[in-house]
């Protein structure tokens, strides 16, 4: 299992992009996906968070508004629609995903799944004023 990232790139400041990133392999269940930021000489930030099957979201203050997270729960998938871009919100993005992934017990022979969190390789955002 593992996270595959898109939609990174350049744009001018008030411009928009969408990120995507779809988790391939088998899953049982998805219990929480993110995405991260970090620049350069900072700390990696949470940027946005969505939960229960993507009933409840949640936003860093300096995103509120202007970001928005979904997911695609057919596709493992999830979105971060940016826009209003602003030159501090240059960074490189990651996905942050923790999902039960499946697997054959043999020794009570059945399946069952175990916790497992993932990191994307990141996506690099580039806004210019």
């Amino acid at each position: 299992v593992r996270l595959v990232e898109s939609g990174g790139g350049q744009v001018q400041a008030g411009g928009s992009l969408r990120l995507s990133c779809a988790v391939s392999g088998s899953v049982s269940s998805i219990d929480a996906m993110r995405w991260y930021r970090q620049a350069p000489g900072k700390q990696r930030e949470l940027v946005a968070a969505i939960v229960d099957n993507g009933r409840n979201t949640n936003y860093a203050g300096s995103v509120r508004g202007r970001f928005t997270i979904s997911m695609d729960s057919f596709k493992n998938t999830v979105y971060l629609q940016m826009n209003g871009l602003k030159p501090e919100d240059s960074a490189r993005y990651y996905c942050n995903v923790d999902l039960e992934e499946p697997f054959y017990d043999t020794a009570l022979e059945t399946w069952t799944s175990s916790p497992l969190e993932l990191w994307g390789q990141g996506t690099l955002v580039t806004v210019s004023s």
